[in-house]
């Protein structure tokens, strides 16, 4: 099964709010959830910046066992301090577990 950090679209029109969830890739955008690990706020009234809180523990846990982050989650993984697996170290790891099996 491929598991995907993404966001789950919260709100009301013109006044989104999402959670950054674990989820199986097939699933659609607001679909069924594994593990919901924060939320982000773009709209965030009074702050230059858009808040958004994180489970770096979890995350972290996330990674280490395979799931992909989409390219918004990513963004705030790095601003959170979370080293992403290149893609060469992810083809070393599987190429490991492949002639660990053998």
């Amino acid at each position: 099964m491929a598991v995907v950090l993404r966001l789950k679209r919260f709100g009301r029109r013109n006044r989104p709010f999402y959670r950054i969830c674990v989820m199986d890739a097939r699933t659609r955008r607001d679909g069924r959830v594994i593990e919901e690990l924060g939320h982000y706020d773009p709209v965030n009234s009074g702050a230059d910046e858009p808040a958004f809180e994180l489970d770096t523990e979890r995350a972290s846990y996330w990674l280490s066992v395979g799931a992909r982050p989409s390219e918004t989650v990513a963004s705030f993984l790095k601003r959170k301090g979370i080293v992403l697996p290149s893609r060469s170290e992810r083809r070393r790891a599987r190429a490991a577990r492949k002639a660990a099996r053998s």
